[in-house]
Parts: C-alpha cells; sequence; structure tokens
C-alpha cells in the first residue's frame, strides 16, 4: 500500500489535475490512497474571507465566494466535456452550503468557525479529483476525512487521537480495498489538513497539513511508502526563490528531516515525520513535473545529513522581549506563566533566549492570536517587540557562505549551537 499527497500546486488547474491523474494511474497492482489538498491559492482566499466574515463584511465575503466558485467551475470545465456532468451541481451545492453558513452571525471562537469555512476547500477539490478520476476509468472510493481522522476540539491544530484514529481508518478502509482486490490499481481519496470530533465537528490540523495527513494514514495502515508530491525536484537545501543555487538532498533521516520541518522548512509540515520515523516507513518528495525522477528520501540512512548546509528564511516575525514589573527574575515561575500563555492560545516559539531580567521569542505574528498574547502579557510584564522581521537558520553552518546571507541586514538576536545557527533579522527600508 502507497500513499500519495498532491498539494495546492499539484491541482491548481485542469492540466495539473490531468497530470496527477497520470501519476495515479501509472501505479499498478498495488492500493493506493490519494490525499488532496485544496486547489491553488483557495485556502488563502478562504482565510480571508473568514476574515471578512468575522469583520461583519458580508458583501466582501460573497464576493470573493463568487470568485472561488467561478475558479471552480472553470477548473471543472477543463475536465468535464459534458455539462451535465453531476460535479457541477456539487460544486454549486458546496458553495450555495458555505454561502448559507456565512449568512449567520458568527459565533464567539474564531477557530471553530475558521475550520468550517477554510476545510471547504480540501473538500471541493477532492471530490472534483474523485470525480475526474472516475471520467478516466480509474476506479476510486472518496472518504470524508472527518470521519477518518479522530481529533480533540482544539479548532485550527487539532490533536490526533491515535487509537481512534487507527480504529476507524482501518475499519473502513481495509474492507475496501479487500472487497475490490480484483481492480488492478484500487484507490482511495479523501482530504488533507481535514479530522473531526467524535461529535462530528470539522477540525483542521494545522496550516499546512496535508503532509500529515498523509503520515497519519500511512501510519495506520502501515502503508510501505508515502509519496508528496511537489512543484520542485525533492527536498532542496533552501528555497529556490530566495537562493538560486539550491542542492537536492537526496537521502537524509528522519532526525534530521524532523530539525529542519521544526525550524520551519516549508517543504514538509513538522508534524509529518513522527509517525512515519515510529514504523519506519520511508517519505519520499517527487517533482509532479518529472515523475521519473527519483527525487529525494527520508529514512534511517543518516550518512548524508551534514553533506551540505541547509537554509531555512521565515517571514512575518515578531521579536517579543519580556521584562518582569515586580523584582523577580526570569526563572521558573515566570517561565511557567509565560510558557502557559503561549500554549493556551495555540503559539509556536521559534526561538527563544533569557537573561536574569528579561525572555526574549521570536514567532510567527498572527492577527488574531499575537494581540491577545500581548494584551494578556502586559497585565504582568514589561514587553517590547519588533514586527515584520525574518528569522534564518542554516543547520551545518560551518559549511555555509555567512557573510552572503547576512547582506545589508541588521542582527537584533543570534543564537548558536554545535550544528544550527539562527538569527532574528531586520531587513534594509526599501526607499
Amino acid at each position: 500500500m502507497i500513499v500519495y499527497k498532491f498539494g495546492g500546486a499539484s491541482v491548481k488547474n485542469a492540466d495539473a489535475v490531468k497530470n496527477a491523474t497520470k501519476i495515479i494511474g501509472q501505479n499498478k497492482n498495488e492500493p493506493l490512497i490519494v490525499v488532496v489538498s485544496a486547489m491553488g491559492k483557495t485556502t488563502n482566499a478562504l482565510e480571508r474571507i473568514t476574515e471578512l466574515f468575522f469583520q461583519g463584511n458580508l458583501a466582501g465575503a460573497n464576493e470573493s465566494l463568487d470568485e472561488l466558485k467561478q475558479y471552480h467551475l472553470e477548473l471543472a470545465y477543463g475536465l468535464f466535456p459534458k455539462k451535465s456532468h453531476i460535479i457541477f451541481n456539487a460544486i454549486e451545492r458546496s458553495f450555495y452550503n458555505l454561502y448559507y453558513y456565512l449568512q449567520q452571525p458568527p459565533g464567539r471562537n474564531y477557530n471553530y468557525e475558521y475550520d468550517r469555512v477554510v476545510s471547504a476547500g480540501e473538500m471541493i477539490s477532492s471530490i472534483i479529483v474523485s470525480e475526474y478520476l472516475e471520467e478516466q476509468e480509474i476506479h476510486n472510493r472518496w472518504y470524508n476525512a472527518k470521519d477518518l481522522i479522530i481529533t480533540d476540539t482544539n479548532y485550527r491544530d487539532a490533536n490526533v487521537d491515535w487509537l481512534k484514529t487507527e480504529k476507524s481508518v482501518r475499519s473502513k478502509i481495509i474492507p475496501y480495498f479487500k472487497k475490490n482486490n480484483q481492480i488492478p490499481n484500487p484507490v482511495v481519496v479523501t482530504q488533507g489538513f481535514l479530522g473531526g470530533t467524535t461529535q462530528g465537528f470539522i477540525t483542521t490540523l494545522g496550516r499546512e497539513g496535508s503532509d500529515y495527513t498523509a503520515a497519519i494514514l500511512g501510519y495506520t495502515l502501515r502503508a510501505r511508502e508515502v509519496v508528496i508530491w511537489k512543484d520542485v525536484a525533492g527536498l532542496l537545501n533552501a528555497d529556490p526563490k530566495i537562493l538560486p543555487n539550491t542542492v537536492l538532498l537526496k537521502n537524509i533521516s528522519y532526525q534530521e528531516a524532523i530539525e529542519l520541518a521544526y525550524f520551519g522548512a516549508t517543504i514538509i509540515h513538522p508534524k509529518t515525520l513522527k509517525p512515519l520515523l515510529k514504523r519506519s516507513i520511508p517519505l519520499k518528495v517527487k517533482s509532479f513535473y518529472n515523475s521519473e525522477q527519483e527525487g529525494s528520501i527520508i529514512n534511517r540512512d543518516y550518512i548524508n545529513d551534514n553533506s551540505h548546509p541547509s537554509y531555512i528564511f521565515k517571514t512575518n516575525q515578531m521579536l517579543l522581549s519580556i521584562f518582569p514589573k515586580d523584582f523577580s527574575f526570569i526563572a521558573e515561575h515566570n517561565l511557567s506563566r509565560i510558557f502557559s500563555e503561549f500554549a493556551r492560545l495555540g503559539i509556536k516559539i521559534n526561538l527563544m533566549q533569557n537573561s536574569a531580567l528579561s525572555f526574549s521569542v521570536c514567532f510567527d505574528h498572527d492577527k488574531i492570536k499575537t494581540p491577545a498574547l500581548l494584551k494578556d502579557l502586559e497585565k504582568i510584564y514589561h514587553l517590547k517587540y519588533n514586527d515584520n522581521l525574518d528569522l534564518i537558520t542554516i543547520r551545518h553552518y560551518e559549511k555555509a557562505n555567512l557573510d552572503e546571507i547576512l547582506q545589508n541586514k541588521e542582527i537584533l538576536l543570534e543564537q548558536k549551537s554545535r550544528t544550527t545557527l539562527q538569527w532574528v533579522v531586520k531587513n534594509p527600508i526599501k526607499n
């Protein structure tokens, strides 16, 4: 059994869906799970619609929703020659349900509403892919991820209940494959990024969580391998949009990949590797443009981990320095209180550094979570902060050209270990 994950770029238009279908069709005589992300930039658009919904800007939300519906209809027109195909009713119905939902006043829990709205992207995308596979005579079964991956109610970053999820996945998918074992390549299609509570409420697994979905399904079904299809040749040692002379990392260990993901490498979701490591399931990263190329593989082989430096750039960072208002020091009591605020709001700390009298943290700036954090902390502490910063992380920095990376940047904070160097930097103001 194999798990394939197709990201938004790999299903962004009709030609991309046709290419993904070709890749799926090349799998022979082995059950296949296909995990599909929202198409193109749909998630970004739905996040914006959620913001407009909460701001009470119903006209703006509806206008954006109409544009998104038209995008999906146009994509479907490029796949299904008969305008009477059921997919068009399915798309219309999905957007009508979303439109109807947005007419109601939003609840108080932003994260709950976010999951209800943003999850529509994966739902619609997976239905289109499933129907097009049938059109191409690739028999498949569509599953709602809400019924497969069971989570808690930590909306926008739900935690998986592994025992319930394994029971649910195996009880639903394995009987389907056994029943259809005469089909040359039986296929299951489901959504990335999504889960559901035992009460039936939809949840999301964290931004870019489709990789994690593939790993969850790979783990629970004891897959032979998991393959993530990307618009790059494989795992690169840097973002080619930032550093042009990148190197393909052909083989790295789970541990190295986990470190890269933890520090913010966008090629893999941070939670993806642990389930695969647990059962020694290889993870391949391949190009959907050149499916015949080997790409990269992540497994237990660590011999090449330090062959090249890896560069990770995180933008939209905030550097927050926290100072006690009383005569106390930054010790266990204050650290515990500060960490609890970050945990309560679901804010991940990307870098931290403390002295006797201050504690500095770098984290992703979030329009909703950051103001709430500052409001709570300033009741007890003095705060100083800078926003619109970059966090640069270099693994195996002893082999890197540091001067080139730091050109025209002001370092606000530096942290170094044996293998990893991090800077929080301020970029020059452009005229």
